[in-house]
């Protein structure tokens, strides 16, 4: 058994995301800047001044921050890659993720002083494999996705000093690990080099051939509708960290998302921080942490393959639509002066709104001209009797697109976030 607690690891997508991260329960984030950390959209985020700041704002609070240099190089790129490595070394973060055999050589010489982690694009599932990149000096792998708790433990017995990392919450892939051609083929542009269209999320429209005949007939569930043959629902293994936990196989859970939404950044962080927690307490509820991971925008849920075996599974595919859902939606963020929210879907006045705070804040109630600040039913909300700017100009309401910051009627914490139930819950992330 893993005496030492378990680590939370959360997706950073920018400097925003990483400080809500850690606010909202993460011991660790990851995060990349350039198109070598395999999310382009969210490597774009981060400016390496930026990415300094993050990391700085982490080690303050005793928290890690992990660089995701996990792209595969062409030849033609080596030399700025080694350029990259320097760079990111210099910035110093806790580890780098690294997926292919010859950039964790690379980063091995340029920057020994840095932690190894192997991406899950490095598809290891078992101690054989484990033990050739432990010879090459590698500290942590993230195994695959498609790998069984029980090989999970088979590789902690050969090589109990390794650091095994697995995902619990987020995206799946149709393909093997997320190894993809589909996006290059199709869109010209290359999933394992951080760019993929997510092509697996299209509808597509089915044929039967008979080449024997010749004949070609279009296969229809519905006149006019196509189907979602590749979409894979969402992880979500909140459920089943005390089967992992027990096994003492694990060193880190992590969670996938860092183009997703700040909201979700603080959900997936602060729902998995309090069962974690439970665990070690002796209090573990498995169905209780799924009430707020719905609320976050998803493709439906499904716990994968670590538990099961893929021939054991029927739900793991969504065949009806490739939009994220979920039943609330995030009206207000809490700056930094915490006088001030900046609005994110719409407010009016005389409205309960439910806010959703950072772990362990405990908020102060109060009522005044601007609104009150109130507890009903075990729930803080916000009710503005006024929305005004902090120049004091009165809005009769005010919508995402108001830069503007509006006046708190008391102090909240910093990134405290105001939601409202979504309806329709189709919002897309």
């Amino acid at each position: 058994m893993n005496n030492q607690k378990v680590e939370l690891l959360s997706p950073a997508g920018n400097l925003e995301k990483l400080k809500i991260a850690i606010k909202y329960g993460a011991d660790a984030v990851y995060a990349g800047a350039s198109h070598f950390s395999l999310r382009i959209r969210a490597g774009k985020e981060f400016t390496f001044e930026t990415f300094k700041e993050g990391i700085d704002y982490a080690h303050a609070r005793g928290k890690k921050v992990y660089a995701t240099i996990n792209g595969f190089p062409f030849n033609s790129q080596i030399e700025l890659l080694k350029k990259h490595i320097a760079t990111m070394a210099a910035l110093k973060p806790d580890g780098f993720i690294v997926a292919a055999p010859g950039v964790v050589k690379l980063c091995r010489e340029i920057a020994p002083e840095i932690d190894i982690h192997l991406s899950t694009q490095a598809n290891v599932l078992n101690y054989l494999d484990a033990q050739v990149f432990w010879d090459m000096g590698v500290k942590r792998i993230v195994v695959a996705r498609e790998i069984s708790l029980k090989d999970v433990v088979e590789i902690k017995k050969h090589l109990p000093d390794m650091e095994i990392e697995i995902f619990v919450h987020g995206s799946m892939c149709f393909a093997y690990s997320g190894r993809c051609l589909v996006s290059a083929v199709q869109m010209g542009r290359v999933p394992n080099r951080g760019s993929c269209a997510n092509d697996c999320r299209f509808e597509y429209t089915l044929y039967a051939a008979n080449e024997d005949h010749s004949t070609l007939f279009r296969l229809e569930e519905e006149p006019g509708v196509g189907t979602y043959i590749f979409n894979s629902k969402d992880m979500n293994l909140a459920s089943h960290i005390k089967e992992i936990l027990d096994s003492g196989a694990v060193d880190s859970l992590k969670i996938e998302g860092r183009t997703k939404s700040p909201y979700y950044a603080a959900v997936t962080a602060k729902a998995y921080r309090e069962a974690i927690d439970d665990y070690y307490a002796g209090k573990f509820e498995a169905d209780k942490y799924q009430k707020e991971l719905y609320t976050t925008k998803n493709r439906g849920f499904t716990d994968a393959y670590l538990i099961h075996r893929p021939f054991e599974k029927t739900d793991s595919q969504n065949h009806d639509y490739a939009l994220s859902k979920g039943s609330y939606e995030v009206t207000g963020l809490v700056t930094q002066d915490e006088e001030h929210f900046l609005c994110k879907y719409k407010v009016y006045p005389n409205e309960d709104i439910e806010i959703f705070t950072p772990m362990g804040e405990e908020l102060v109630e109060c009522e005044n001209e601007i609104g009150k600040i109130f507890k009903k039913d075990g729930i803080y909300y916000i009710n503005f009797k006024k929305i005004l700017t902090e120049t004091n100009k009165e809005l009769e309401s005010v919508h995402s697109g108001n830069v503007n910051k509006i006046k708190l009627p008391g102090t909240l914490p910093y990134l405290t976030m105001f939601r409202v139930e979504n309806i329709d819950g189709t919002i897309v992330e």
